[in-house]
């Protein structure tokens, strides 16, 4: 259960290297779900600044794959799955912070939900600002309400998926000699859509107390 952590007495000082490279398929999901559970419950027991900046820029330092290896493979609906997709929209906005900034805009503008609202990128939303907004959201994850932040994580992706798919129609009506380009946009919006959803079921269980 969500309340339900094991509490260490002290912070892992090697995080998740210890955990890395057996080829168990068992021993890696019983890591990736410790790991997660004992990283969580002791930043939101005692959410030193300090300890919530290593996490927020871990993977700055470490690289993603670092995360990867214990977390990326749980399921979409559990804990070590949420916070994997949460640090890879971080990576992801971080490597193309323009362009998904302009996604962002544009999915603003044909949007009919209040998803901008709720993910609360400043405006004008830049490169800047979505950078910004994605250390927010996981630094949300340690300090804040977990919900909250999946869902403005949720809300995000939508948003921006709904800019590429915008997008990804103008290229297809102005520019038939580059098809891939359509192709490649169609394609970021499915995976943003995707992981909305998979955001937003976390968020669900999370208040339900059930992810695990």
């Amino acid at each position: 259960m969500a309340a339900d952590f094991h509490r260490p007495t002290r912070f892992p000082p090697g995080m998740f290297e210890s955990y890395i490279g057996s080829e168990d398929p068992a021993e890696l999901s019983r890591a990736a779900h410790d790991t997660a559970a004992a990283v969580l419950s002791r930043v939101r027991e005692d959410p030193d600044p300090e300890i919530v900046d290593r996490l927020v820029r871990y993977t700055d330092e470490h690289g993603i794959d670092a995360i990867a290896e214990l977390w990326s493979q749980s399921p979409a609906k559990t804990l070590p799955g949420a916070l994997w997709r949460i640090y890879l929209l971080r990576t992801l906005i971080r490597q193309d912070a323009e362009s998904v900034a302009y996604a962002f805009r544009r999915g603003s503008e044909v949007s009919t939900t209040i998803d901008q609202v709720v993910a609360g990128a400043a405006t004008p939303t830049g490169p800047a600002e979505v950078r910004e907004l994605a250390d927010r959201i996981l630094r949300g994850l340690f300090t804040g309400d977990f919900a909250v932040a999946l869902d403005r994580a949720s809300s995000f992706c939508r948003v921006a998926s709904a800019g590429f798919t915008s997008l990804a129609d103008d290229a297809d009506a102005a520019d038939a000699v580059h098809e891939h380009r359509p192709r490649e946009l169609t394609r970021r919006a499915l995976r943003l859509a995707e992981l909305a959803d998979e955001l937003a079921a976390c968020a669900r269980l999370w208040r339900r107390e059930s992810l695990d």
